[in-house]
């Protein structure tokens, strides 16, 4: 017979190992489990705390004299696209953002690993297989979903192309955003900031307050682009904090 874990989830502290963000500094992670019949209500909780969650683990950052990393959250009913905003919805008026569940695929994985070799060559993905893109994208005990979306194929008229993917939670009070990826030769499109606005309407019409987009990293060139979805509101030692 299978047993439950008890109620009281049990933390973990990682090693030191570099930083990915800041040069010169250590990091180190505390976390958990996220599964059986507590996964969804425990990840509802612990990201209101600042964790993030990883296959069926839930981590935050725990630095011993670093608190670069900012869990962020967009406030969606205040939200409103700026000029910039606008024009990127215009630049991808034809995608197709179809939300499906979490089973992947191969064209999925084509696509994920056009985008870590052309973005991400040397991070900690990088060596990626198809069985750990698959284990990424299934291992939940949480309610996930996978959305991809779709512009129609030039080359084959009724056929689409895949030019990005999310995976998403879907929370008590929002949607997070574990992982996306894009197609790297569509810059003109910025997929990425796409996306996010995507999910901020989709946030909005389930009538969710938040959309979770994960650490924000003063001083990253990697994390700076999250800190222009205004308002938000950044998790420091008052507890969630507006900015803008």
């Amino acid at each position: 017979m299978t047993r439950e874990p008890r109620d009281a989830p049990q933390f973990y502290l990682t090693a030191p190992s570099p930083c990915p963000y800041l040069p010169d500094r250590q990091e180190r992670k505390v976390f958990t489990h996220l599964i059986g019949a507590r996964a969804v209500g425990l990840n509802d909780q612990l990201t209101l705390s600042g964790f993030r969650r990883s296959q069926t683990i839930a981590y935050r950052p725990a630095c011993e004299r670093c608190r670069a990393c900012v869990s962020i959250r967009v406030r969606v009913a205040e939200f409103h696209p700026s000029r910039n905003f606008r024009r990127v919805l215009d630049q991808n008026a034809d995608l197709l953002g179809v939300v499906g569940r979490t089973e992947p695929t191969a064209e999925q994985y084509s696509l994920f690993r056009s985008y870590l070799d052309a973005r991400h060559g040397e991070g900690g993905m990088a060596d990626m297989t198809i069985l750990d893109y698959s284990m990424m994208i299934e291992d939940s005990h949480v309610e996930s979903r996978l959305v991809e979306y779709r512009a129609p194929d030039p080359q084959a008229p009724g056929e689409t192309l895949l030019l990005g993917a999310c995976l998403t939670d879907l929370l008590a009070d929002g949607l997070s955003m574990v992982y996306s990826f894009y197609a790297p030769d569509q810059q003109r499109r910025s997929l990425g900031t796409y996306m996010i606005l995507d999910h901020i309407e989709r946030a909005r019409r389930l009538g969710l307050p938040h959309v979770y987009l994960g650490y924000w990293v003063e001083g990253s060139r990697k994390m700076a682009y999250k800190a222009r979805f205004l308002p938000q509101e950044r998790l420091g030692m008052n507890g969630w904090e507006r900015v803008g």
